[in-house]
């Protein structure tokens, strides 16, 4: 009979028009702040997921920015190179090291007649983006192992070649070709043969083993000093970091501008996550406010026959709990639905992206289920309290 009782005033009371108003003030807020945290979560599974990440973006050629001052004196001195190693965004430097000698390159094939001088340099085997077996020199080795750049093949193959009427190359007919390599030495030519073990897209000059780079400038230098870099290789888990951007910036160093143009535009995502977690929050904020005021004015407008109840021997407790009972649930069923509605989204993205080739979670993360739960909390909690706190003041 109470219960029944209790139904019929507090529905006459509350009104359908207002109690409307609030859920829908609460699911907006309740779905914007779920979505806001799943966003976040997919937008670091985008960024960082092994899946998605590329093995070249995230290594980076970084050297001086050429300008009038610095003519003459583009090697990056000791203290820059650890200074650069010591930046968060910074997982490990590689020292490219250049050759200080002259030398050329031709083909031995009259079918291939090819000639031009070059330059060489040596990093580090860890930043290669190959793992041939034949990387490796000594004194005693047949040949001079080589590493060329794929687009120094397509200039040859669609620019040079096209020029000079001569044929035009694959990747496995160049690894089968042995080259000519001539240094000029203080005591003449030294020629040895060159093959070309792979093809890098990570960095785009000659490479050679570090083994024969020293060898070789230790005794054919045509200018002394030592093996300083005039540039180093990075490897970043994140080459589009603002922070790495402004750094280089303000250093005066620069690098390839395609592997980190999405700076601006992760500054952009980053501000639209952060503002729609806030907007998520103040809306909550504003809606709990709102749900509470309704409740209030709820209870308020029936006060009359509820301490008539209460003088009739019904207890507080037994209040707190229809009117929780009465208020709470919808808060359950709006979460429900939104977890509902960002798991079916969230499905649709994974199904999108796939075809893409890039890697997202079919599910909802357990972070936004997290959230929703800690959302009902915080909703039960003002809730409780609200109507704790009005019957407190009706004793």
């Amino acid at each position: 009979m109470l219960h029944q009782l209790l139904s019929k005033l507090i529905k006459n009371s509350a009104g359908k028009t207002r109690f409307l108003m609030a859920l829908v003030g609460m699911s907006v807020a309740i779905f914007l702040i779920l979505s806001a945290v799943q966003l976040q979560v997919n937008y670091y599974q985008l960024l960082h997921a092994k899946d998605n990440q590329d093995s070249i973006a995230n290594f980076l050629v970084v050297n001086k920015i050429m300008t009038d001052q610095n003519i003459g004196s583009s090697s990056l001195s000791a203290e820059q190179i650890k200074d650069i190693e010591a930046q968060p965004f910074v997982e490990s430097v590689g020292n490219l090291i250049p050759s200080r000698f002259k030398a050329a390159i031709q083909s031995n094939s009259e079918r291939f007649p090819f000639y031009t001088d070059i330059a060489f340099e040596s990093v580090p085997s860890e930043f290669l983006d190959i793992t041939a077996k034949d990387w490796i020199w000594n004194e005693q080795s047949n040949y001079l192992p080589i590493i060329v750049p794929n687009q120094f093949l397509d200039i040859y193959n669609f620019q040079f070649s096209i020029s000079q009427n001569l044929p035009q190359l694959t990747p496995a007919v160049v690894k089968m070709l042995v080259f000519k390599v001539t240094i000029q030495t203080p005591s003449g030519p030294l020629s040895m043969n060159g093959r070309v073990v792979g093809l890098s897209n990570r960095i785009s000059s000659m490479l050679v083993p570090q083994s024969f780079m020293e060898w070789a400038n230790k005794r054919f230098a045509n200018s002394p000093g030592t093996n300083a870099s005039s540039r180093v290789v990075i490897r970043t888990k994140d080459p589009g970091n603002p922070l790495l951007v402004k750094y280089l910036k303000e250093k005066g160093l620069t690098t390839d501008a395609d592997k980190t143009r999405f700076s601006k535009y992760r500054q952009v995502v980053d501000f639209v996550v952060n503002i729609s977690g806030i907007t998520g929050i103040l809306l909550l904020v504003f809606a709990l406010l709102i749900f509470t005021l309704f409740i209030q004015l709820t209870i308020a407008s029936c006060k009359d026959e509820i301490a008539l109840l209460v003088l009739m021997g019904s207890s507080p407790k037994q209040l707190k709990r229809f009117l929780m009972l009465r208020f709470y649930p919808p808060n359950i069923w709006i979460a429900a639905f939104g977890l509902i509605l960002i798991s079916a989204t969230q499905y649709w993205l994974y199904q999108f992206l796939k075809g893409k080739q890039i890697i997202l979670s079919p599910f909802i993360s357990g972070y936004t289920i997290v959230a929703a739960i800690g959302i009902l909390l915080v909703i039960a909690y003002v809730n409780n309290h609200s109507i704790r706190k009005w019957l407190r003041q009706k004793k």
